[in-house]
């Protein structure tokens, strides 16, 4: 009679986190900075198609890195939940940390129990009515969940993009300086990202309805104040 295959469980747990970094880190980056009129997203994604950074609800938008079918499917997780729970109680009830805990539930059942955790790492952000009301809940592959305060940074270059943008970071930037600070810790010293290479999307502080937009190249351009080629 064989004897079944016996493995630890921290070295299950260790393998099974350093499989799911190695997949996070052969993808592209992604930062999130507070700014005085809201909060912005931007990620290298020259894809037009394939998006990390997407509205959620009203308030409320989600961004991810790695495996694009895994960080989708929670995409849509999310909205579905959103739109329930609006639908059932009143839309103000439909709060990001209750979103972000439910996503760490999830995404922690999957790291503990099933064989292959997802590869990914997911940012759910919300603009309040006032800025101390702004959310930023980093959420891992294993569950594991991180309270950002002024910008997050989510991928596989994440230490040194970080150090980066905490060297220009500061409370006082409007969008185009948030943009620029997040673009220059994205490229470091020796690449330059053009908006071409760029996914922008800002929680615009509003009164009321949905504060989500997505930023086209021409405004990506305009927000960096890079001029435009002279073709004539």
């Amino acid at each position: 009679m064989n004897m079944p295959f016996y493995v630890a469980p921290e070295q299950l747990m260790k393998d099974r986190a350093d499989f799911a970094q190695k997949g996070i880190a052969r993808g592209r980056s992604l930062v999130a900075v507070e700014f005085d009129d809201g909060v912005l997203l931007c990620a290298e994604n020259p894809s037009r198609n394939l998006r990390k950074v997407s509205e959620i609800y009203d308030r409320i938008a989600f961004a991810g890195v790695g495996r694009y079918n895994e960080y989708d499917q929670l995409r849509i997780a999310g909205i579905r939940h959103a739109d329930v729970k609006g639908y059932t109680y009143s839309r103000d009830d439909v709060d990001p940390q209750a979103l972000a805990n439910q996503y760490a539930q999830m995404l922690g059942q999957i790291f503990t129990h099933d064989t292959k955790p997802l590869e990914v790492e997911i940012l759910v952000t919300a603009v309040g009515f006032q800025r101390d009301g702004d959310r930023m809940f980093h959420i891992r592959y294993d569950g594991s969940v991180t309270d950002e305060d002024g910008f997050a940074v989510l991928g596989g270059e994440a230490d040194s993009i970080r150090e980066r943008l905490a060297a220009s970071y500061n409370a006082d930037l409007d969008a185009g300086g948030a943009l620029r600070a997040a673009v220059d810790a994205l490229a470091g010293d020796e690449r330059t990202l053009a908006p071409d290479d760029l996914e922008v999307g800002i929680l615009a502080r509003r009164d009321r309805g949905r504060c989500f937009e997505r930023l086209e190249n021409g405004q990506i351009t305009d927000l960096l104040g890079v001029a435009a080629d002279d073709d004539g």
